[in-house]
Protein backbone atom coordinates (compact mmCIF):
# COMPACT_ATOMS: atom_id res chain seq x y z
CA UNK A 1 0.00 0.00 0.00
CA UNK A 2 1.15 3.58 -0.65
CA UNK A 3 2.15 5.95 1.83
CA UNK A 4 0.14 9.06 2.45
CA UNK A 5 1.20 12.13 1.54
CA UNK A 6 0.97 13.28 5.09
CA UNK A 7 3.50 10.21 6.14
CA UNK A 8 5.83 10.61 3.21
CA UNK A 9 6.29 14.44 4.88
CA UNK A 10 6.92 13.31 7.98
CA UNK A 11 9.30 10.68 7.34
CA UNK A 12 11.34 13.86 5.22
CA UNK A 13 11.19 16.09 8.12
CA UNK A 14 12.81 18.72 6.45
CA UNK A 15 14.79 19.92 2.90
CA UNK A 16 16.74 22.77 1.38
CA UNK A 17 14.94 22.83 -1.86
CA UNK A 18 11.66 21.67 -3.12
CA UNK A 19 10.77 21.59 -7.07
CA UNK A 20 7.07 21.26 -7.70
CA UNK A 21 5.86 19.64 -11.10
CA UNK A 22 1.69 20.10 -11.20
CA UNK A 23 0.48 17.07 -13.94
CA UNK A 24 -2.28 15.60 -15.77
CA UNK A 25 -1.91 13.22 -18.57
CA UNK A 26 1.41 14.24 -19.76
CA UNK A 27 3.14 10.88 -19.87
CA UNK A 28 4.49 11.89 -23.18
CA UNK A 29 6.52 14.96 -21.49
CA UNK A 30 7.17 14.33 -17.68
CA UNK A 31 10.14 11.89 -17.99
CA UNK A 32 11.98 14.59 -19.87
CA UNK A 33 10.87 17.30 -17.19
CA UNK A 34 12.06 15.16 -14.16
CA UNK A 35 15.23 14.20 -15.95
CA UNK A 36 16.00 17.79 -16.42
CA UNK A 37 14.89 18.64 -12.75
CA UNK A 38 17.15 16.38 -10.91
CA UNK A 39 20.16 16.63 -13.13
CA UNK A 40 19.71 20.49 -12.32
CA UNK A 41 19.62 19.53 -8.53
CA UNK A 42 22.47 17.16 -8.75
CA UNK A 43 25.15 19.47 -11.02
CA UNK A 44 23.91 22.96 -9.22
CA UNK A 45 23.05 21.62 -5.58
CA UNK A 46 25.17 18.85 -4.99
CA UNK A 47 24.96 19.67 -1.39
CA UNK A 48 21.48 20.69 -0.71
CA UNK A 49 18.69 18.27 0.48
CA UNK A 50 16.19 18.01 -2.31
CA UNK A 51 12.56 16.66 -2.27
CA UNK A 52 10.17 16.72 -5.57
CA UNK A 53 6.25 16.83 -5.77
CA UNK A 54 4.82 15.69 -8.46
CA UNK A 55 0.69 17.23 -8.11
CA UNK A 56 -1.46 15.03 -10.04
CA UNK A 57 -4.69 15.89 -11.14
CA UNK A 58 -6.00 11.96 -11.14
CA UNK A 59 -3.58 11.33 -14.56
CA UNK A 60 -5.01 7.77 -16.12
CA UNK A 61 -2.22 7.79 -18.71
CA UNK A 62 0.76 6.84 -16.70
CA UNK A 63 1.63 10.27 -16.05
CA UNK A 64 2.45 8.97 -11.87
CA UNK A 65 3.93 5.95 -13.11
CA UNK A 66 6.64 7.32 -15.31
CA UNK A 67 7.70 9.84 -12.65
CA UNK A 68 8.80 7.38 -10.18
CA UNK A 69 10.55 5.41 -12.75
CA UNK A 70 12.86 8.30 -13.59
CA UNK A 71 16.03 7.30 -11.65
CA UNK A 72 19.73 9.60 -10.64
CA UNK A 73 21.20 6.68 -12.90
CA UNK A 74 19.54 8.10 -15.78
CA UNK A 75 22.00 11.26 -16.04
CA UNK A 76 25.22 10.09 -14.99
CA UNK A 77 26.49 11.06 -18.64
CA UNK A 78 25.85 14.79 -18.29
CA UNK A 79 27.48 15.37 -14.59
CA UNK A 80 31.05 16.21 -14.08
CA UNK A 81 30.45 15.14 -10.12
CA UNK A 82 28.09 13.11 -8.33
CA UNK A 83 25.63 14.64 -6.06
CA UNK A 84 26.14 14.09 -2.23
CA UNK A 85 22.59 13.31 -1.88
CA UNK A 86 19.92 11.40 -3.36
CA UNK A 87 16.80 13.44 -4.80
CA UNK A 88 13.53 12.45 -2.80
CA UNK A 89 10.24 11.97 -4.57
CA UNK A 90 6.45 12.19 -3.73
CA UNK A 91 4.07 11.57 -6.19
CA UNK A 92 0.28 12.52 -4.78
CA UNK A 93 -2.98 13.52 -5.79
CA UNK A 94 -4.10 17.01 -5.21
CA UNK A 95 -7.79 17.60 -3.95
CA UNK A 96 -10.38 20.13 -4.30
CA UNK A 97 -11.57 22.27 -7.33
CA UNK A 98 -9.52 20.68 -10.60
CA UNK A 99 -7.16 22.97 -11.78
CA UNK A 100 -3.41 23.95 -11.65
CA UNK A 101 -4.10 26.09 -8.62
CA UNK A 102 -5.00 22.89 -6.65
CA UNK A 103 -1.71 21.23 -7.66
CA UNK A 104 -0.20 24.33 -6.41
CA UNK A 105 -1.81 24.84 -3.17
CA UNK A 106 -0.66 20.79 -2.36
CA UNK A 107 2.94 21.96 -3.33
CA UNK A 108 3.03 24.78 -1.04
CA UNK A 109 1.89 22.73 2.04
CA UNK A 110 4.73 20.65 0.75
CA UNK A 111 7.17 23.35 0.89
CA UNK A 112 5.66 24.51 4.18
CA UNK A 113 5.31 21.34 6.06
CA UNK A 114 9.36 20.66 4.99
CA UNK A 115 10.46 23.97 5.69
CA UNK A 116 12.06 24.09 2.08
CA UNK A 117 14.42 27.49 1.77
CA UNK A 118 14.25 27.60 -1.81
CA UNK A 119 11.59 25.90 -4.35
CA UNK A 120 10.21 25.59 -7.94
CA UNK A 121 7.71 24.75 -9.72
CA UNK A 122 7.71 23.61 -13.69
CA UNK A 123 4.92 22.89 -16.51
CA UNK A 124 4.57 19.19 -16.90
CA UNK A 125 4.28 19.61 -21.04
CA UNK A 126 7.72 20.99 -21.33
CA UNK A 127 10.06 20.23 -23.99
CA UNK A 128 12.61 22.93 -23.85
CA UNK A 129 13.43 22.69 -20.32
CA UNK A 130 17.39 21.88 -19.30
CA UNK A 131 18.80 21.59 -16.30
CA UNK A 132 20.30 25.22 -16.02
CA UNK A 133 16.70 26.09 -15.13
CA UNK A 134 17.03 24.96 -11.54
CA UNK A 135 19.97 26.99 -11.35
CA UNK A 136 18.45 30.38 -12.82
CA UNK A 137 14.97 29.80 -10.60
CA UNK A 138 16.31 28.57 -7.70
CA UNK A 139 20.03 30.27 -7.01
CA UNK A 140 18.80 33.83 -6.93
CA UNK A 141 16.07 32.69 -3.88
CA UNK A 142 18.57 30.20 -2.38
CA UNK A 143 21.61 31.85 -2.29
CA UNK A 144 20.60 35.99 -3.03
CA UNK A 145 17.46 36.89 -0.95
CA UNK A 146 14.92 36.80 -3.37
CA UNK A 147 11.69 35.66 -2.75
CA UNK A 148 10.16 35.38 -5.86
CA UNK A 149 11.69 34.60 -9.60
CA UNK A 150 9.44 34.90 -12.64
CA UNK A 151 10.13 33.40 -15.98
CA UNK A 152 11.62 35.05 -19.02
CA UNK A 153 11.50 32.97 -22.48
CA UNK A 154 12.07 33.99 -25.79
CA UNK A 155 8.90 33.11 -27.53
CA UNK A 156 7.18 33.44 -31.17
CA UNK A 157 5.79 36.84 -31.65
CA UNK A 158 2.56 35.71 -31.56
CA UNK A 159 2.74 33.47 -29.02
CA UNK A 160 1.09 34.56 -24.90
CA UNK A 161 -0.94 36.89 -27.10
CA UNK A 162 -3.08 36.73 -23.29
CA UNK A 163 -0.14 38.11 -22.20
CA UNK A 164 1.23 40.46 -24.19
CA UNK A 165 -2.13 42.62 -24.45
CA UNK A 166 -3.79 42.43 -21.27
CA UNK A 167 -2.09 40.54 -18.01
CA UNK A 168 1.45 42.45 -18.67
CA UNK A 169 0.72 46.11 -19.46
CA UNK A 170 -2.30 45.67 -16.89
CA UNK A 171 -0.07 44.26 -14.38
CA UNK A 172 2.57 46.74 -15.27
CA UNK A 173 0.47 49.96 -15.13
CA UNK A 174 -1.24 48.72 -12.09
CA UNK A 175 1.65 47.78 -9.61
CA UNK A 176 4.66 49.43 -11.53
CA UNK A 177 6.85 46.21 -11.86
CA UNK A 178 8.20 45.22 -15.29
CA UNK A 179 7.75 41.70 -14.72
CA UNK A 180 7.50 40.40 -18.59
CA UNK A 181 5.62 36.88 -18.05
CA UNK A 182 3.39 37.24 -14.95
CA UNK A 183 1.59 34.54 -15.92
CA UNK A 184 4.65 32.22 -17.41
CA UNK A 185 4.14 28.70 -15.39
CA UNK A 186 7.27 28.51 -14.37
CA UNK A 187 8.62 29.76 -11.01
CA UNK A 188 11.04 30.38 -8.08
CA UNK A 189 9.57 31.36 -4.75
CA UNK A 190 10.89 31.55 -0.77
CA UNK A 191 9.17 28.68 1.42
CA UNK A 192 8.15 31.93 3.25
CA UNK A 193 5.98 32.88 -0.18
CA UNK A 194 4.90 29.69 -0.39
CA UNK A 195 3.42 30.03 3.76
CA UNK A 196 2.04 33.66 3.26
CA UNK A 197 0.18 32.08 -0.13
CA UNK A 198 -1.25 29.25 1.83
CA UNK A 199 -2.62 31.48 4.29
CA UNK A 200 -5.16 33.29 1.42
CA UNK A 201 -8.65 32.01 1.29
CA UNK A 202 -9.08 31.51 -2.34
CA UNK A 203 -8.79 27.76 -3.36
CA UNK A 204 -12.41 27.28 -4.51
CA UNK A 205 -12.01 30.32 -7.20
CA UNK A 206 -10.87 30.76 -10.53
CA UNK A 207 -7.16 30.87 -8.73
CA UNK A 208 -7.38 27.21 -8.07
CA UNK A 209 -8.17 26.66 -12.01
CA UNK A 210 -6.22 28.56 -14.42
CA UNK A 211 -5.53 31.84 -12.30
CA UNK A 212 -2.76 30.92 -10.21
CA UNK A 213 0.20 32.02 -12.13
CA UNK A 214 -1.02 35.90 -12.27
CA UNK A 215 -1.98 35.56 -8.62
CA UNK A 216 1.02 34.47 -7.37
CA UNK A 217 2.77 36.98 -9.27
CA UNK A 218 0.20 40.01 -8.31
CA UNK A 219 0.59 39.06 -4.36
CA UNK A 220 4.24 38.90 -4.73
CA UNK A 221 4.55 42.30 -6.07
CA UNK A 222 1.60 44.07 -4.13
CA UNK A 223 2.83 42.42 -0.84
CA UNK A 224 6.23 43.98 -1.33
CA UNK A 225 8.18 40.56 -1.47
CA UNK A 226 11.70 40.70 -3.02
CA UNK A 227 11.27 40.01 -6.79
CA UNK A 228 13.21 39.21 -9.95
CA UNK A 229 13.13 37.66 -13.47
CA UNK A 230 15.05 34.91 -14.76
CA UNK A 231 16.22 34.49 -18.32
CA UNK A 232 15.57 31.00 -19.79
CA UNK A 233 15.30 30.86 -23.48
CA UNK A 234 12.92 29.30 -25.54
CA UNK A 235 9.86 27.97 -23.78
CA UNK A 236 8.58 24.41 -26.47
CA UNK A 237 5.72 23.32 -24.67
CA UNK A 238 2.59 22.02 -26.52
CA UNK A 239 1.26 25.06 -28.37
CA UNK A 240 -2.29 26.60 -29.26
CA UNK A 241 -3.09 29.02 -31.90
CA UNK A 242 -4.38 32.39 -30.30
CA UNK A 243 -7.99 32.11 -31.73
CA UNK A 244 -8.62 28.77 -30.52
CA UNK A 245 -8.88 26.98 -27.14
CA UNK A 246 -9.01 29.96 -24.93
CA UNK A 247 -12.61 29.96 -23.57
CA UNK A 248 -12.10 29.00 -19.80
CA UNK A 249 -8.64 29.85 -19.55
CA UNK A 250 -9.10 33.88 -21.11
CA UNK A 251 -11.79 34.06 -18.68
CA UNK A 252 -10.02 32.44 -15.50
CA UNK A 253 -6.73 34.68 -16.32
CA UNK A 254 -8.96 37.95 -16.82
CA UNK A 255 -11.42 37.45 -13.54
CA UNK A 256 -8.26 36.63 -11.39
CA UNK A 257 -6.40 40.13 -12.98
CA UNK A 258 -9.55 42.17 -12.31
CA UNK A 259 -10.30 40.40 -8.55
CA UNK A 260 -6.71 41.29 -7.57
CA UNK A 261 -8.08 44.46 -8.58
CA UNK A 262 -10.62 44.72 -6.27
CA UNK A 263 -7.93 43.85 -3.47
CA UNK A 264 -5.60 46.14 -3.87
CA UNK A 265 -7.69 49.33 -5.15
CA UNK A 266 -5.49 51.02 -2.30
CA UNK A 267 -2.37 50.52 -3.84
CA UNK A 268 -2.34 51.00 -7.59
CA UNK A 269 -4.42 53.89 -7.21
CA UNK A 270 -1.22 55.34 -5.79
CA UNK A 271 1.14 53.88 -8.28
CA UNK A 272 2.42 56.77 -10.90
CA UNK A 273 5.45 54.70 -13.29
CA UNK A 274 6.79 51.26 -13.48
CA UNK A 275 10.36 49.97 -13.05
CA UNK A 276 12.41 47.65 -13.81
CA UNK A 277 13.12 44.25 -12.06
CA UNK A 278 16.81 42.77 -11.48
CA UNK A 279 16.93 40.37 -14.12
CA UNK A 280 19.64 36.63 -14.11
CA UNK A 281 20.42 34.90 -17.15
CA UNK A 282 22.12 35.17 -20.10
CA UNK A 283 20.26 36.51 -22.97
CA UNK A 284 20.82 34.35 -26.23
CA UNK A 285 18.85 34.21 -29.22
CA UNK A 286 16.78 31.28 -30.09
CA UNK A 287 15.14 29.24 -32.75
CA UNK A 288 11.61 29.03 -31.45
CA UNK A 289 8.45 27.27 -33.11
CA UNK A 290 6.58 28.62 -35.60
CA UNK A 291 2.42 29.75 -35.08
CA UNK A 292 -0.42 29.46 -37.35
CA UNK A 293 -2.92 32.00 -36.90
CA UNK A 294 -6.22 31.93 -38.48
CA UNK A 295 -7.42 35.88 -38.58
CA UNK A 296 -10.18 35.40 -41.16
CA UNK A 297 -12.01 33.54 -38.24
CA UNK A 298 -10.64 35.98 -35.53
CA UNK A 299 -12.50 38.32 -37.61
CA UNK A 300 -15.35 36.57 -38.32
CA UNK A 301 -15.52 36.20 -33.95
CA UNK A 302 -15.28 39.89 -33.54
CA UNK A 303 -18.28 40.68 -36.34
CA UNK A 304 -20.38 37.93 -34.53
CA UNK A 305 -19.62 39.80 -31.58
CA UNK A 306 -20.56 43.23 -32.70
CA UNK A 307 -23.38 41.73 -34.00
CA UNK A 308 -24.85 39.78 -30.84
CA UNK A 309 -23.04 41.15 -27.40
CA UNK A 310 -23.52 45.10 -28.16
CA UNK A 311 -26.52 45.28 -25.60
CA UNK A 312 -24.13 44.24 -23.06
CA UNK A 313 -20.96 45.86 -24.35
CA UNK A 314 -23.36 49.25 -24.00
CA UNK A 315 -23.85 48.45 -20.44
CA UNK A 316 -19.68 48.16 -20.02
CA UNK A 317 -18.77 51.03 -22.47
CA UNK A 318 -18.79 54.65 -23.00
CA UNK A 319 -21.13 55.40 -26.24
CA UNK A 320 -18.35 56.70 -28.43
CA UNK A 321 -16.35 53.43 -27.55
CA UNK A 322 -19.40 51.65 -28.45
CA UNK A 323 -20.19 53.35 -31.91
CA UNK A 324 -16.20 52.99 -32.62
CA UNK A 325 -16.38 48.99 -32.12
CA UNK A 326 -19.80 49.19 -34.37
CA UNK A 327 -17.61 51.02 -36.92
CA UNK A 328 -14.87 48.72 -36.67
CA UNK A 329 -16.98 45.51 -37.11
CA UNK A 330 -18.00 47.44 -40.65
CA UNK A 331 -14.43 47.36 -42.19
CA UNK A 332 -13.60 44.71 -44.86
CA UNK A 333 -10.74 42.33 -43.98
CA UNK A 334 -7.94 43.74 -45.65
CA UNK A 335 -8.41 47.26 -43.90
CA UNK A 336 -9.39 45.61 -40.64
CA UNK A 337 -7.91 47.84 -37.78
CA UNK A 338 -8.44 47.54 -33.73
CA UNK A 339 -6.50 50.40 -32.39
CA UNK A 340 -4.17 50.09 -29.72
CA UNK A 341 -6.30 53.46 -27.32
CA UNK A 342 -9.49 52.13 -27.84
CA UNK A 343 -8.25 48.35 -26.95
CA UNK A 344 -6.96 50.26 -23.26
CA UNK A 345 -9.86 51.98 -22.56
CA UNK A 346 -11.52 48.59 -23.02
CA UNK A 347 -9.80 46.54 -20.95
CA UNK A 348 -10.27 49.50 -18.53
CA UNK A 349 -13.98 49.64 -18.76
CA UNK A 350 -14.47 46.30 -18.34
CA UNK A 351 -12.25 46.64 -15.08
CA UNK A 352 -14.67 49.15 -13.67
CA UNK A 353 -17.75 46.92 -14.95
CA UNK A 354 -16.46 43.69 -12.97
CA UNK A 355 -15.45 45.78 -10.07
CA UNK A 356 -19.13 47.49 -9.38
CA UNK A 357 -20.90 43.88 -10.81
CA UNK A 358 -23.35 45.66 -13.20
CA UNK A 359 -23.03 43.01 -15.57
CA UNK A 360 -23.34 39.00 -14.06
CA UNK A 361 -19.31 38.78 -13.94
CA UNK A 362 -19.36 35.32 -16.14
CA UNK A 363 -21.01 36.74 -18.42
CA UNK A 364 -19.08 40.31 -18.83
CA UNK A 365 -15.95 37.88 -19.46
CA UNK A 366 -17.10 35.95 -22.23
CA UNK A 367 -18.02 38.47 -23.88
CA UNK A 368 -14.80 39.86 -24.16
CA UNK A 369 -13.60 37.28 -25.93
CA UNK A 370 -14.60 38.58 -29.43
CA UNK A 371 -13.03 42.21 -28.49
CA UNK A 372 -9.67 40.46 -27.53
CA UNK A 373 -9.73 38.61 -30.73
CA UNK A 374 -10.19 41.65 -33.10
CA UNK A 375 -7.68 43.19 -31.30
CA UNK A 376 -5.01 40.60 -31.58
CA UNK A 377 -5.72 40.13 -35.11
CA UNK A 378 -5.14 43.62 -35.70
CA UNK A 379 -1.49 43.27 -33.98
CA UNK A 380 -0.84 39.80 -36.00
CA UNK A 381 -1.44 42.30 -39.46
CA UNK A 382 0.12 45.16 -38.41
CA UNK A 383 3.32 43.35 -37.63
CA UNK A 384 3.27 40.11 -40.27
CA UNK A 385 6.55 41.46 -41.78
CA UNK A 386 8.02 42.77 -38.27
CA UNK A 387 10.84 41.49 -36.58
CA UNK A 388 10.73 39.72 -32.76
CA UNK A 389 12.43 42.66 -31.69
CA UNK A 390 10.01 45.14 -33.20
CA UNK A 391 7.44 43.29 -31.74
CA UNK A 392 8.72 44.07 -28.74
CA UNK A 393 9.17 47.23 -29.20
CA UNK A 394 5.84 47.60 -30.13
CA UNK A 395 4.54 45.61 -26.77
CA UNK A 396 6.73 47.78 -24.71
CA UNK A 397 4.84 50.93 -26.16
CA UNK A 398 1.52 49.63 -25.82
CA UNK A 399 2.41 49.47 -22.08
CA UNK A 400 3.53 53.05 -22.17
CA UNK A 401 0.39 53.52 -23.18
CA UNK A 402 -1.94 51.98 -20.60
CA UNK A 403 0.47 53.40 -18.09
CA UNK A 404 -0.62 57.17 -19.37
CA UNK A 405 -4.18 56.16 -19.66
CA UNK A 406 -4.02 55.27 -15.97
CA UNK A 407 -6.05 58.36 -14.96
CA UNK A 408 -9.03 57.31 -17.00
CA UNK A 409 -9.51 54.15 -15.15
CA UNK A 410 -8.51 55.96 -11.66
CA UNK A 411 -11.46 58.08 -12.73
CA UNK A 412 -14.40 55.86 -13.77
CA UNK A 413 -13.10 53.63 -10.70
CA UNK A 414 -14.41 56.18 -8.65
Amino acid sequence: MEKSFQIQLEEIKETDILIGIPSYNNVRTIGHVVRAVMAGIAKYFPKARAVLVNSDGGSTDGTQEEVKKVGIEDFKMILTSYPLRAIQKIVTPYHGVPGKGSAFRTIFEAAASLKAKACAVVDSDLRSITPEWMELLLRPIYEEGFDYAAPLYARHKFDGTITNSIVYPLTRALYGKRVRQPIGGDFGFSGKLAEFYLTQEVWETDVARFGIDIWMTTLAIAEGYKMCQCYLGAKIHDIKDPGTDLGPMFTQVVSSVYRLMGNYQNLWKEVKESQPVPTFGFHYEVGVEPISVNVERMIGNFRLGVKDLMEIWKKVLLPETAHWLESIGRLPNEAFSFPQGLWIRIIYDFAVAYHKGSVHREHLLKSMIPLYLGRVTSFIKENQESSAKEVEEKIESLCTMFEEMKPYLIERWE
